[in-house]
């Protein structure tokens, strides 16, 4: 126990909604930390149809995201962060899909972090070059039990650990803010 900073024991329990956006698929999941374990409760992809137009398809992920943030309780949203994109085409895609799941977050007033693919993979894989078969490797030991997660549900659960893995940081900064 450290008495000087208290980012030196998790809290009791944290829910995260972590959140893997992509315009025809996005992950989402939902990981508790109680104590020192990481316990995945729910996790799965919205799917869309890449022939439906542009609109339909974010309307789909948002009533998806909408309804799963119902009922997970979660204390914050952790999602993805943009990154450089070859086609500025899939790039504006991507930018939609995370805007209405930002969207999602804020109208139901949780706090969203933002984590780039390289720290999701340092934070979970070890190295910031992990591939997703390794994250997905690693996300399955981390949350215990025998999970076959799609590729975009695992990393939305990596970016959900990876949150939990920083909030000791994020809460020891915010309360340097308060005074």
């Amino acid at each position: 126990m450290c008495p000087i900073l208290d980012i030196c024991s998790p809290p009791e329990l944290m829910r995260v909604f972590g959140i893997d956006p992509g315009s025809t698929a996005t992950g989402y999941a939902i990981v508790e930390r109680t104590g020192g374990r990481f316990v995945l409760l729910d996790a799965g992809v919205i799917r869309t149809k890449s022939s439906d137009p542009i609109p339909n398809r974010l309307r789909t992920i948002h009533q998806g995201l909408n309804a799963y943030i119902t009922v997970a309780n979660a204390d914050c949203v952790a999602i993805e962060s943009i990154f450089r994109h070859r086609s500025s085409e899939s790039a504006l895609r991507l930018g939609q899909a995370r805007g209405v799941a930002l969207l999602a977050a804020a109208q139901h007033e949780l706090e969203v972090f933002e984590y780039n693919a390289m720290t999701v993979k340092k934070t979970v894989g070890g190295h910031g070059r992990a591939g997703k078969p390794e994250v997905a490797r690693i996300v399955g030991r981390l949350v215990g039990g025998n999970h076959d997660l799609a590729s975009d549900a695992s990393d939305a659960a990596a970016i959900a650990i990876t949150h939990l893995m920083h909030s000791p940081f994020h809460r020891t900064r915010q309360k340097r803010r308060a005074t």
